[in-house]
């Protein structure tokens, strides 16, 4: 066996063994919408603070503003915002802001495709990548409101998925969820970590090690960067 045979047998078992592969790592998924030009996304893991979690006390989800604040200023809220963004075959109540119907094709959660009808039965969740629970236990919590409501409408945060993966989900860190498609999962941790870096978050020393494991089995991985603002405009308010 040649010493290239070995090196290129190693290399497939340690993309197999986190779950991306050469042909999709980087592009499963509406990716695209995120600037590149950060760097690559495992260097980015070590600029994270690394500290526990702080206690939960006083979180609530209005302590990050009204749901889907405009804050962008662009006249449709956020939610319609990521729709726009992540769907197929949009179509529009009214105009071009509110989203009636489309398709994920595919959610990059499942590889699945999955139907979005506004006002039937919910099928399609707009994730908040870093769940807001998250970042109030590292970090947020010592912000003032204006960041806050940033974060929970950036553009760079949030995806349009799967409802019951979402759910799933809960606010799990990459320590505890990844997608279930596989080949999505170096495209999703970048963007987490590409979030946690943009606005000061800090992460658990576990959820470190799960992003390096990830991301060693990509390690062209972009950052992705863009996005809104860290600073809301002063108009909103959050409790």
């Amino acid at each position: 066996m040649t010493l290239w045979t070995r090196v290129a047998g190693a290399a497939v078992l340690l993309l197999a063994a986190t779950g991306c592969t050469a042909e999709t790592t980087g592009t499963a998924g509406p990716e695209e919408t995120a600037a590149s030009g950060g760097g690559a996304a495992l260097t980015a893991v070590d600029e994270l603070t690394v500290k526990g979690r702080a206690p939960k006390t006083g979180y609530d989800r209005d302590k990050f503003g009204s749901p889907w604040a405009d804050t962008d200023s662009n006249g449709c809220d956020t939610r319609d915002d990521v729709l726009k963004r992540d769907l197929k075959e949009v179509k529009f109540s009214d105009g071009d802001c509110e989203v009636r119907s489309g398709t994920l094709d595919p959610d990059p959660y499942t590889n699945e495709d999955v139907t979005f009808v506004r006002g039937g039965r919910s099928e399609v969740d707009i994730d908040h990548l870093v769940a807001l629970s998250d970042a109030w236990v590292k970090g947020a919590q010592k912000w003032d409101a204006s960041k806050r409501i940033a974060l929970a409408n950036d553009p760079l945060n949030l995806l349009a998925v799967d409802a019951g993966r979402n759910r799933s989900k809960g606010d799990g860190d990459t320590a505890t969820w990844l997608p279930p498609y596989k080949a999505y999962r170096c495209t999703y941790v970048a963007r987490q970590v590409a979030v946690k870096k943009k606005y000061g978050l800090w992460v658990t020393a576990a959820e470190k090690d799960a992003m390096k494991r990830v991301l060693s089995g990509c390690p062209g991985q972009q950052l992705p960067s863009g996005g809104t603002s860290t600073q809301a405009p002063s108009r909103f308010r959050a409790s």
